[in-house]
């Protein structure tokens, strides 16, 4: 297997024990700047990654104001499969939903709202373009001066705010328009289902701190089929492949279609298999006359050190 990343040195190991140490509000630096490294172990483990990106497809209806009187035609022959209509390619494995028209499936009908009108009824003042005065409740009068109420005149009643006083407004659904446009509309979601299993590495030490670093790339297929790995070195990566590959086609076979390369277009594959070596270095140190140990891991040197000698709480030393 290809390794091109340096082996770790004394000096970056305190450099990103250091920086770990800068990072941690309780943890102090004099230790850091100390202890006395007594081994560096180098280790490594695999993170195998299954990328399936596929595409699936419903239609709906929907409908819009019709604005275009001019436009308007019976509809053609609608495309019978949805995968028939052509829609552009989305970028590779990120996952997007898009929505655009069925071509000729556009039928123009009368505003089931306003039944063709363009307004509806007002549903402030029901229809009848007045209101009971707030002021006088409807008395004509204020009710303590026994006077003619000044906002109604003495009618007992304003004009609707909502309708200006017509008893009706606008249709919401038409717009006004009368006629509603109503077409099938094509869904398209394109998902990047993701397996990750990373290797046992025997050692004391969170796995799951693993997912948030990188590796070096050593492997990578990116295909419109990808096939397991056989005789790799670590034998559970192989069987990680054997099961991601198997578990992804069951499940995503009859849901969706497999996104094969278009013309004109390049790089269109359906699934990517990738194999990344992530170091892990054992720190052997002394303090104070007493052994202790961290790990640094992945591409970025991150450090894992849970007995750290000099910890703090709230300003006193805890260890």
């Amino acid at each position: 297997l290809p390794r091109s990343v340096p082996p770790m040195t004394e000096a970056a190991a305190r450099r990103a024990l250091l920086r770990f140490v800068a990072s941690r509000c309780c943890y102090g630096s004099r230790a850091a700047g100390e202890l006395v490294i007594r081994e560096l172990r180098p280790r490594v483990t695999y993170r195998y990654r299954l990328e399936t990106f596929n595409e699936s497809r419903l239609s709906e209806w929907a409908f819009e104001p019709f604005t275009r009187p001019g436009a308007s035609r019976p509809p053609g022959d609608v495309p019978s499969d949805l995968w028939d209509v052509d829609v552009g390619p989305p970028r590779l494995f990120q996952g997007q939903t898009r929505r655009c028209r069925v071509p000729r499936s556009a039928v123009v009908r009368e505003c089931h709202r306003c039944h063709g009108h363009g307004r509806s009824k007002c549903g402030v003042c029901h229809g009848a373009g007045w209101m009971r005065c707030v002021t006088c409740k409807g008395s004509r009068r204020r009710l303590r001066q026994q006077k003619r109420c000044q906002l109604c005149s003495g009618t007992g009643r304003s004009r609707c705010s909502t309708c200006s006083g017509r008893g009706s407004k606008t249709c919401a659904t038409c717009q006004g328009e009368r006629k509603l446009q109503h077409f099938r509309q094509l869904v398209i979601t394109w998902k990047n289902n993701v397996f990750e299993f990373v290797s046992e590495h025997h050692l004391n030490f969170p796995g799951e701190l693993l997912s948030k670093v990188s590796g070096e790339n050593i492997f990578k297929d990116e295909n419109v089929v990808v096939y397991p790995i056989v005789d790799f070195p670590e034998p559970a990566i192989s069987l990680a492949s054997r099961r991601a590959i198997a578990e992804h086609s069951a499940a995503f076979a009859t849901s969706s279609r497999i996104l094969r390369p278009l013309r004109g277009a390049r790089g269109w594959h359906l699934a990517r298999q990738t194999i990344e070596q992530i170091p892990i270095t054992e720190v052997h140190y002394q303090y104070s006359g007493k052994p202790y140990l961290y790990y640094i891991y992945g591409l970025e040197n991150q450090v894992y050190a849970s007995d750290y000698p000099q910890r703090y709480c709230c300003g006193c030393t805890i260890v």
